[in-house]
């Protein structure tokens, strides 16, 4: 059985924001949109391109600064193109002020 693991706490990423970790060997994208934290894989599958450092969120949507394709953060599903592959997300959890991600 897999444990959450933790990416940063609640202070560390203000609402509105998108930032990239390194977590157990992974590079994840976290995001705070309103009250809800959400996890992805933190590379464009369309161009190998950070979302979390080079890309931006607007809403619930990250826009890859490379070319341009978007996903939907709560879900990795791809929004526009030329990315044609989801991203994977995962759950996270907060517990008191920490942000936690299960990577499995």
């Amino acid at each position: 059985m897999a444990d959450y693991i933790k990416a940063c706490n609640v202070i560390d990423l203000p609402s509105g924001n998108m930032k990239s970790f390194l977590i157990s060997g992974k590079h994840i994208t976290l995001a705070h949109v309103e009250e809800n934290f959400f996890a992805v894989d933190d590379i464009c599958t369309h161009a190998q391109c950070s979302l979390g450092s080079n890309g931006t969120l607007d809403s619930t949507t990250i826009i890859c600064g490379c070319h341009g394709a978007s996903f939907d953060v709560s879900t990795g599903k791809v929004l526009t193109p030329p990315a044609t592959e989801d991203l994977r997300s995962y759950l996270v959890k907060v517990d008191g002020q920490s942000v936690l991600v299960l990577l499995s």
